[in-house]
């Protein structure tokens, strides 16, 4: 038979201890939720940042390769070019060559014994075969020209095909690299896009009020450029509040190294593309104390961040993709080294 007795009531000690494990639940699910949104949003701005540091990276290693490109495609069309003018060079020899050929064929073909004793005029065939033998010296001579122009016109050949071996891998190594810069630019946008549009908002006005502060308040104190680097740096200067983009090399936007080439090239110095390349470029200068203005200066372990030094500890650069040029701190990156051109 089924029991019929009634179900055993909880002690009031073990409802006293439920009661308050789930007061304690409520109350740590409250503060949770209460400490969540500060947390969280600033969670999301450090993976932001080290995002944008990342892509700055890989912008960097982008402009490398683009670079390689450049001068590749410029090799292959030189090749090309010079392939097409030596096979013209190498017909001409050719259809000069035949032409000595039909000459000689023309003459006579019998034996030059035979020819002497049938001549009315012996020294007039004598002088017709002194010629006869300088025109084949002359066919050996261009024999060998053509011989020497085929070698050449192989070995720039082959040489054109690497080329374009070459130029084909590094498109598409760029390929790749731009979809690694523009994964982790959406990542990051993906990750601001998870806080409201009003931390979204506060976010983007404090990069503004930090654009904006450290321009007009920076203190350069009394150091100037000289020279090309003084002028580099007064280039630099007015493209003050230019946005960050990766790639570009201005004159309205910039990335770091394109921010550095340009003012360069404003005072009459090519430099390479990228930072790394561009920390070879002159002269380097280990101490913050001799940095002078104008000076290239060098960020992180790989060196993929460059600016200009503005004197008094500062420093005039692109900074990251959201931000515009501007000063900063020398000290707000890690240091590495001066460059002087």
């Amino acid at each position: 038979m089924a029991s019929h007795r009634r179900p055993k009531q909880p002690s009031r000690a073990r409802v006293s201890v439920l009661t308050a494990t789930a007061a304690a639940a409520v109350a740590l699910t409250s503060q949770a939720a209460h400490a969540d949104p500060q947390s969280s949003k600033k969670d999301v701005k450090e993976k932001v940042d080290k995002l944008y540091e990342d892509a700055e990276a890989a912008t960097e290693k982008y402009n490398g390769a683009k670079e390689k490109q450049s001068k590749l495609q410029t090799q292959v069309e030189n090749l090309q070019d010079s392939v097409a003018r030596g096979q013209g060079d190498l017909n001409k020899m050719r259809d000069k060559l035949g032409s000595m050929a039909t000459a000689q064929y023309r003459s006579g073909a019998i034996d030059p014994s035979v020819q002497l004793f049938l001549s009315s005029d012996p020294d007039n065939y004598l002088d017709r075969a002194s010629a006869m033998d300088q025109l084949s010296t002359k066919q050996a001579a261009a024999l060998k020209k053509i011989q020497a122009k085929q070698r050449t016109l192989a070995q720039q050949r082959k040489e054109a095909a690497g080329k374009l071996k070459d130029l084909a891998s590094t498109r598409k190594e760029l390929g790749e690299k731009k979809s690694k810069i523009q994964g982790k630019l959406s990542k990051a946008q993906s990750l601001l896009n998870t806080l409201s549009a009003k931390e979204r908002a506060k976010i983007a006005a404090k990069q503004k009020r930090a654009d904006r502060a450290s321009n007009e308040r920076v203190d350069l104190g009394n150091s100037k450029g000289s020279g090309r680097a003084g002028a580099a740096f007064a280039a630099a200067k007015t493209k003050i509040g230019s946005p960050y983009v990766w790639g570009a090399t201005g004159p309205s936007s910039f990335d770091c190294s394109g921010l550095t080439s340009w003012a360069y090239k404003q005072a009459g110095v090519s430099l390479p593309r990228t930072s790394q390349a561009q920390a070879s470029a002159g002269t380097r200068i280990s101490s913050q104390s001799q940095l002078q203005v104008g000076d290239l200066v060098m960020f992180y372990g790989d060196l993929h961040h460059i600016g200009l030094y503005a004197g008094n500890g500062q420093v005039l650069h692109a900074p990251k993709p959201g931000a515009n040029v501007r000063f900063e701190s020398i000290n707000n990156m890690p240091f590495q080294y001066g460059v002087r051109v």
